[in-house]
């Protein structure tokens, strides 16, 4: 039955569990979810025993267990499950999470297929869980600082918008993404793309696909790891998005043209690799990027330095936690990602799918 719209404020931390201890489970969620209060981490599914001790040195309080399947099975001792997994095992794990009567948080892609999608958020409503997705890269300081910039109209009519993931990463290095198709999830559109795509999307609304380029370049790639994707939005707007893990030589980040004036930017956001080398989201230089990667703002001749605005991406967590404690899904309040968002994101994808 959907949550009750008189349900309680609940006080009590939200028993949290992450199903996978890679990257995202280690370097994103587990972190984020440490150093909120509103959150207790009580339990994180790997089978990896590398990744059992460093989950165990860093989290001490969490029980450790080999399988998600093992997290559901404690569901009654949960209120929320996070998944990191494989982008194969995020509908099936979804839905037995929601049908156990969890929230969840889907890390990106949301699902393989846009149907996946559709059948989870309705699945949720029916149920009256939270379900929402990980779209960190909203809150990477790059783009809230391009997003700032057409709010206050500082580029006029904006006509393009150029936004790039380009990596030097020559070998498949990750077991699952070297095994996995595009049916699976696998490539770098459903990886970096979605985030790509998301960030397009939220800038100039919705759009069209007009041309995509995909290849696989390096030795083992089974899906596509160089692609390029233009868009069509319905504001007029224009976007050229790349994404390339065979990249020798990086472009601008961003390069958005507007009527009035221009915006370009070098450099990737700091958070993950401040994470990743064992950083807390609580410290004071958290999300500060070094002023020499500044973007340039103004015209040919007449630029000026745009210092980054902080990156942010504890805000997900923050947003879900109001959510949740406010009520659930009953609550008026937003979340942080809408999952329709993302099931527009995978059409995207699978139009591209079909015009290569």
């Amino acid at each position: 039955m959907p949550a009750d719209s008189t349900a309680p404020v609940r006080t009590a931390p939200i028993r949290t569990g992450i199903a996978g201890f890679g990257l995202s489970g280690s370097v994103f969620h587990a972190p984020l979810i440490a150093a909120n209060p509103a959150y207790s981490l009580d339990a994180i599914a790997t089978s990896d025993a590398g990744r059992k001790a460093a989950a165990t040195a860093s989290h001490p309080a969490a029980g450790i267990v080999d399988t998600p399947a093992d997290l559901l099975a404690r569901a009654g001792a949960l209120d929320l499950l996070v998944l990191g997994t494989p982008p194969a095992t995020h509908y099936p794990l979804a839905k037995a999470a929601l049908e156990a009567g969890l929230d969840v948080v889907v890390d990106k892609p949301f699902t393989v297929h846009s149907a996946e999608g559709e059948e989870l958020i309705n699945l949720a409503a029916r149920l009256g869980r939270v379900l929402t997705v990980f779209q960190n890269r909203r809150w990477d300081g790059d783009f809230l600082t391009v997003r700032g910039l057409l709010e206050r109209g500082l580029l006029g009519t904006v006509t393009r918008f150029e936004s790039r993931f380009e990596r030097w990463s020559p070998e498949v290095t990750k077991a699952w993404k070297a095994a996995a198709t595009a049916d699976d999830g696998g490539g770098v559109l459903f990886d970096l793309g979605t985030h790509l795509l998301d960030q397009a999307v939220q800038l100039f609304g919705p759009a069209a696909v007009t041309h995509a380029e995909l290849a696989a370049r390096r030795p083992g790639e089974r899906a596509d790891d160089d692609v390029f994707v233009a868009l069509r939005h319905d504001s007029g707007a224009t976007s050229h998005l790349w994404m390339n893990l065979l990249c020798a030589q990086q472009g601008p980040r961003y390069r958005v043209l507007g009527s009035d004036g221009g915006f370009t930017k070098h450099g990737v956001d700091p958070q993950e690799p401040y994470l990743a080398a064992g950083g807390s989201p609580l410290d004071a230089d958290y999300g500060v990027e070094a002023r020499g990667w500044a973007g340039q703002l103004g015209r040919d001749g007449h630029l000026d330095r745009l210092p980054t605005e902080r990156g942010a991406y504890p805000a997900f967590y923050r947003i879900l936690a109001d959510k949740i404690t406010d009520g659930g899904a009953a609550s008026g309040l937003p979340l942080p990602v809408d999952p329709e968002d993302a099931v527009e994101v995978l059409k995207l994808i699978e139009r591209v799918r079909t015009l290569v």
